[in-house]
């Protein structure tokens, strides 16, 4: 079993990343092959995410998942065709042992960090938590989320910022929030492509920036996040969900080639 020890203090930072939601096996694969073949030319931990299923939405018609067996079944298969971590989002108590099955790492949904049943259902399952911060909260009150975890018996958390609510429409990143929930002793990992929604719109689709994913993530590299989060598509136009705010796989090799530039630099 992975910990968060496989994810501290290492020479390089460590990439969650994959598409928004699983839409089908072929597509996984395809990215998880993919993004395997960068991340181990560039040395780069990588652990491939995908959601079994998408509880948020902003309208009734949004599209949620294939359903969750066939999704987690895919999310094993990934991972053992790769020899790779996995992880997904869960979002009610007796999500987290059926998620656990399958998966490496458990994600907790920035709206539901502060959910105390949820975050004590994921730790009980021994799997690292990951849990992002809500875009309501500062970085300081994560602390709370994070011990909620650790006083259940379970020291295996990663803690994910993803911007902070700027009015009805908008997210903003406080890059000083990095450096203070590092004091926390666990891995801060970086949204980047989430930081760039732009939520509420009166579509009832989901906005975003894509244009600024390279900016978040330097911005993230260069004050020293110990690793990013990214979703990608091989066409996010087509994406079931948050197609707006993905990066395009093929525009994943050079960034990534550009990020390890940064962090050789700052180290």
């Amino acid at each position: 079993m992975i910990t968060v020890n496989d994810f501290k203090n290492k020479e390089n930072f460590f990439l969650m990343a994959g598409p928004c939601v699983i839409e089908g096996e072929d597509m996984a694969l395809r990215i998880a092959e993919k993004v395997v073949g960068i991340t181990e030319k560039l040395n780069i931990p990588y652990i491939f995410k995908g959601s079994y299923r998408k509880a948020n939405r902003s309208r009734l018609d949004s599209f949620t998942g294939i359903g969750d067996e066939k999704a987690l079944k895919i999310l094993r298969k990934v991972g053992e065709t790769f020899n790779i971590p996995t992880v997904t989002d869960i979002h009610e108590t007796h999500e987290a042992a059926m998620a656990a099955e399958y998966v490496d790492v458990l994600q907790i949904p920035a709206f539901l960090c502060r959910q105390t049943d949820l975050l004590v259902a994921a730790a009980q399952t021994g799997k690292i938590v990951n849990i992002k911060k809500g875009q309501f909260l500062s970085p300081g009150a994560m602390q709370f989320a994070v011990q909620k975890v650790a006083d259940a018996g379970n020291n295996n958390v990663m803690v994910t910022e993803r911007g902070t609510t700027f009015g009805y429409t908008d997210l903003v990143v406080d890059y000083r929030g990095i450096p203070e929930m590092q004091t926390f002793g666990y891995p801060v990992i970086m949204d980047v492509t989430h930081s760039l929604q732009q939520p509420n719109q009166t579509s009832g689709v989901t906005g975003g920036l894509p244009a600024l994913i390279e900016t978040i993530a330097k911005a993230a590299i260069a004050v020293g996040a110990d690793g990013l989060f990214i979703e990608t598509h091989p066409e996010p136009s087509k994406a079931k969900s948050d197609g707006a705010n993905m990066l395009q796989l093929d525009l994943l090799e050079g960034l990534l080639t550009r990020l390890v530039r940064i962090r050789e630099a700052i180290r």
